[in-house]
């Protein structure tokens, strides 16, 4: 990084508030960096989802992220949303899909697509085996399910308004393919098999936290996984890291530079504020970056980030 004069790593302002409204879900998936599931109880309350409103309010921040777990199951979550969008701003919901064919949320696809919010949906794999060795049994043809639900309510059209992006995850210890590459292959096999449409594809890499650092644990692949990040490192993908034009909020309200600084508990330096409810946007908009030996993930190859991978 002082190789390339990028060290010290810095904010150079706050475009998005990701804010991840709890662990519970309704999947346990392999690579889950979050470990969410649906034993785990943590949940935003309606305090610290207004202080996020109000935050949003008083910001020109434009866009509101939402995530989880299954970030559709915290009770504030719909009231996130149309708050966000009366103020104008642009909301993305972090869709594992499954959610939207299960009983109790029949209605939420049509919520989405009425309120123009963003989805942003898991989906590994076009192919069914891959997919359910990640996710669980059963998890690929409820995703396709969910996905012509989607579509038939505009999603993911050519020259719609209602963007609908897949996420990939290696299935194993490795950097992702060409985004540009598998999104013409997601494209050919999900229109030719299923007859599915979708706006854009983003790769990301499975960063070594978590219940993927366990597996690698495991299968004795920690080290070598570490040194192909650490390789594959590149300056370019490294001036664009994600943190430095987000802020990361936990269920709780506390700040982070990112959501894997924030399952990892590395909290903002400490001269900047803790919490929602005490930030000082100007001094978070200029603030250094916590980095730690997981970075490697973000900075390898063609980069990593919330919106797939973004040099050439």
């Amino acid at each position: 990084m002082n190789a390339h004069g990028l060290d010290p790593l810095e904010s150079d302002g706050i475009d998005v508030l990701q804010v991840n409204v709890g662990k519970l879900c309704n999947q346990t998936c392999r690579h889950c960096h979050v470990d969410a599931g649906p034993d785990r109880r943590e949940s935003m309350s309606r305090e610290t989802a207004e202080a996020i409103i109000r935050v949003l309010s008083e910001s020109t921040i434009g866009i509101l992220d939402i995530t989880g777990g299954a970030p559709e199951m915290n009770p504030n979550f719909r009231w996130l949303v149309e708050q966000a969008r009366q103020l104008g701003r642009h909301v993305i919901d972090r869709c594992n899909l499954t959610i939207l064919v299960t009983k109790g949320y029949e209605t939420l696809p049509g919520f989405l697509a009425e309120h123009q919010v963003e989805v942003v949906a898991s989906l590994p794999c076009y192919s069914e085996e891959n997919c359910d060795s990640q996710r669980g049994d059963g998890v690929f043809q409820k995703s396709i399910q969910a996905l012509r639900q989607l579509n038939e309510l505009g999603y993911g059209q050519p020259n719609g308004t209602l963007s609908l992006a897949l996420v990939y995850n290696p299935v194993g210890p490795s950097l992702p393919p060409s985004q540009a590459q598998l999104e013409a292959d997601y494209r050919r096999e999900l229109r030719e098999q299923y007859d599915l449409q979708f706006s854009k594809l983003y790769t990301i890499t499975n960063l070594p936290i978590s219940r993927f650092l366990d597996d690698l644990l495991q299968t004795g692949q920690y080290a070598s996984y570490m040194q192909t990040l650490v390789e594959s490192f590149n300056p370019q993908a490294a001036a664009g890291v994600m943190c430095r034009s987000m802020l990361s909020v936990d269920w709780q309200g506390r700040l982070y530079d990112c959501d894997f600084n924030q399952m990892l508990e590395l909290p903002l330096t400490s001269e900047t504020a803790k919490t929602i409810f005490d930030l000082d946007l100007a001094v978070l908009a200029k603030r250094r970056i916590v980095t730690g030996r997981h970075c490697f993930g973000c900075t390898a190859g063609a980069g990593s980030g919330c919106q797939g991978s973004f040099v050439s």
